[in-house]
């Protein structure tokens, strides 16, 4: 467990944004730098579907974080000018109530007692962070992928609270081959036997499902570009250590086994079950009469969007009608299109692209944004 990792445990009920309601909830964040005296240098980070609060390392916690090389001193999102926030998901398994936490009113984890999730409900968890550190209005919100849309939600539902929106390889909504996909990782899950109905054990987890599920996931966050020059055609070069004909053969196979070995035992199923399907949930379009009148509500005065031309996750026509439609008079707007090879997953490993993008989005309000007041 993180060191940094701090706790905001909730008073009374939080209504979920599809029915039903949290009896006092725990929203888990990390923080680094120092909140300005104006209270107005605050920069709040929703992660993708997995990610901790823990984006780069801290006096507190060393260890690297998921976005180490974009946040902390000296880096695009200078840790010495901002107070960054990052929170952990409502419905993860790392910090804040999810599905694997415990319901005081029966002792026992919610499992699938846990309320629909929806990505507002998320947004709102970050807005109570916010409220409870004393911010009334955010320098920026940022969100990548999943973050992304919650970041959306929360300019929708929050509307005139930030001054900056940053949305990276995202989109309004989730598209059919996207949903598609994710469809496919929840039923992995669900038809391990060791699932039963989500009333698994540390004992019995659905390690089959798990580790299919992520295999799909790390294919559908990069590119075949990327393969073909990473791998090509290598061989496993280790003779095979049992008599199955169709064990391994090819180091791509190795690659994926290697990361769903690595992911297996660190994300619950049922929390991964509900935030995957709160990413298919969410449409800007139900906050309006349409796409177009859902963004209208956004109120942030400037924008970067950035996306990836070999995402096909989030595919980059999908970041163009954010531009198109965020585009409006006053609004300092710039869509930034990557020419990355590693799919939806480059704002995790290609910093080279997009360091200097992000970095130039915060500094050009250097005048106006001080660290310490």
């Amino acid at each position: 467990m993180s060191k940094a990792r701090k706790y905001l445990s909730l008073d009374g009920e939080f209504p979920m944004h599809r029915g039903g309601v949290l009896r006092a909830p725990t929203i888990a964040y990390e923080t680094w730098g120092e909140l300005n005296s104006r209270a107005d240098n605050a920069v709040l980070i929703f992660t993708g579907l997995s990610p901790s609060a823990h984006a780069a390392s801290s006096v507190d916690d060393a260890s690297p974080g998921w976005w180490e090389e974009m946040v902390g001193p000296g880096r695009p999102i200078d840790t010495r000018r901002f107070f960054v926030v990052c929170v952990n998901s409502l419905g993860s398994c790392f910090g804040s109530t999810g599905p694997a936490s415990t319901d005081a009113a029966t002792g026992q984890p919610y499992r699938l007692t846990f309320p629909v999730l929806s990505l507002e409900d998320v947004a709102r968890g970050g807005w109570e962070i916010v409220q409870h550190l004393g911010i009334d209005r955010l320098h920026a919100v940022v969100g990548p992928s999943m973050g992304g849309m919650t970041a959306l939600a929360f300019e929708i539902l929050f509307p005139g609270r930030t001054h900056s929106l940053v949305i990276i390889s995202s989109g309004a909504r989730s598209l059919p081959f996207a949903t598609a996909l994710r469809s496919l990782q929840r039923e992995m899950i669900r038809r391990d036997p060791n699932w039963q109905g989500g009333n698994y054990t540390a004992d019995t987890m659905p390690i089959t499902g798990m580790r299919l599920a992520r295999k799909l996931g790390m294919v559908t966050y990069r590119s075949a570009e990327e393969w073909r020059i990473r791998f090509g055609r290598e061989r496993i070069a280790a003779e095979r250590e049992d008599d199955d004909p169709f064990a391994p053969d090819f180091e791509i196979e190795s690659y994926l086994e290697h990361q769903a070995n690595k992911f297996t035992g660190q994300f619950d199923p049922n929390c991964y079950l509900y935030l995957s399907r709160a990413s298919d949930l969410f449409d800007v379009a139900d906050h309006g009469a349409s796409v177009a009148a859902g963004l209208a509500k956004v109120r942030a005065r400037r924008v970067l969007i950035i996306g990836v031309t070999t995402d096909f996750l989030f595919p980059i026509y999908q970041q163009r009608e954010l531009a198109e439609l965020l585009e409006k008079p006053g609004r300092e707007l710039e869509f930034v299109e990557l020419d990355c090879i590693q799919g939806h997953d480059s704002f995790l490993v290609n910093m080279d692209s997009f360091r200097p993008v992000v970095s130039r989005f915060f500094a050009a309000v250097r005048g106006s944004v001080a660290s310490s007041g």
